[in-house]
């Protein structure tokens, strides 16, 4: 038997590929924002204070500065790393 060719399976594989709208490069600059996230949380880890003795290390400016601030700016980051769109290179 002769196979029929449908118009509608034709048509589709004529089209173009489906274009993502994240690509490599977003995965990329996605995975060194999530790097400073996390970097961040960890400079902010540390002893705490118990009821039994007081620790002076939870005012350390790496915990409450430096930390908070890797974070966030990985936060931005992040968002940026979303937002972007790289330019097509056409000749």
């Amino acid at each position: 038997m002769a196979k029929k060719s449908n118009h509608n399976n034709d048509q589709l594989d004529r089209e173009s590929p489906v274009e993502f709208p994240l690509v490599k490069t977003n995965f990329i600059l996605m995975a060194i924002a999530g790097a400073a996230i996390v970097i961040g949380f960890l400079l902010m880890l540390g002893p705490s204070t118990t009821a039994a003795g007081f620790e002076p290390d939870i005012f350390s400016t790496r915990r409450i500065v430096v930390g908070p601030t890797i974070s966030f700016i990985g936060f931005v980051f992040m968002a940026f790393a979303i937002i972007y769109r790289p330019k097509n290179k056409q000749k």
